[in-house]
């Protein structure tokens, strides 16, 4: 049940886009300049997986290049033209596509915007307890423990 302040549904659009643009430490913090966030799913206090309207302006790119251990992930591109990069190399998506990641695989993915027109798309992601990304092309680790990512560099000392 919705909290009594909460609609039952609202336009995405209006959600208050994150006040916090990254939880990567710096300097891949700033690397997420032109990413734009909208977390729907907690807008309706959802538990168990997130929902996030996500913007990309031209230059900017989803996340650095990472796969989870425990979180499936899946990308439905609502605008724009954006590029999908993975293991097995770069895919143009367009607005209609889709994209799943299954947790465990090991295939580090993200999405870049090279054109001139901002890209918008629904990124949708279960919350389970003890996952982990691996960033193969920083050097970057992660850890959800407790309902928030921490972060170290790949042999172990934080940041």
């Amino acid at each position: 049940m919705n909290e009594p302040d909460v609609p039952v549904a609202v336009f995405a659009a209006a959600v208050e886009p994150r006040a916090k643009a990254s939880s990567y430490p710096q300097p891949f913090a700033a690397r997420m300049a032109g990413r734009e966030k909208r977390a729907l799913g907690d807008w309706f206090g959802l538990t168990n997986f997130g929902v996030n309207l996500t913007t990309l302006q031209p230059g900017a790119f989803s996340a650095l290049r990472h796969a989870h251990s425990q979180q499936d992930e899946f990308i439905y591109v609502l605008q724009g033209h954006p590029t999908l990069v993975t293991d097995a190399g770069e895919t143009p998506l367009a607005p209609g596509m889709c994209a799943g990641f299954k947790a465990g695989s090991g295939d580090a993915h993200h999405l870049l915007n090279r054109t001139e027109q901002p890209v918008q798309y629904l990124e949708i992601g279960d919350r389970s307890p003890a996952d982990s990304a691996q960033y193969p092309d920083d050097d970057l680790q992660a850890a959800w423990i407790e309902g928030r990512w921490y972060f170290t560099h790949k042999d172990g000392t934080p940041y």
